[in-house]
């Protein structure tokens, strides 16, 4: 938890904030964070976190355009192809959220000028 002035905010909000991520979005980020080394399809995803797959799908669409998640196409012997997601590398999170961080204060900086 983090205090700020009158209001104590988890990083788990921050994240969500940061990225307009919605529920289901968080809980799959924070589903991938704790498997590091592992990588999954968007049906193993559905199966661990009891998630309809169309949810699971659009979050991992939403998580790899903000950069949280990798994804890596596998292809198949038998013709075609699948993707399996992992998480981004934590030192890159970090390089967003902070960059999302400071923009945010530069912003509350101007605000605080026109005061």
């Amino acid at each position: 938890m983090l205090d700020f002035a009158c209001k104590t905010i988890s990083i788990e909000e921050v994240i969500k904030c940061s990225f307009g991520l919605r529920k289901s979005d968080l809980r799959i980020f924070n589903f991938l964070l704790a498997n590091l080394a592992e990588r999954f399809t968007t049906d193993d995803i559905a199966k661990e976190l009891q998630l309809d797959l169309s949810t699971v799908q659009r979050s991992v669409k939403k998580l790899h355009e903000e950069g949280l998640v990798k994804r890596t196409q596998q292809n198949m012997d038998s013709g075609g192809y699948f993707y399996v997601y992992e998480i981004a590398p934590k030192q890159v999170i970090k390089q967003k959220i902070l960059g999302i961080i400071h923009a945010w204060v530069k912003n509350l900086e101007v605000a605080i000028d026109r005061l």
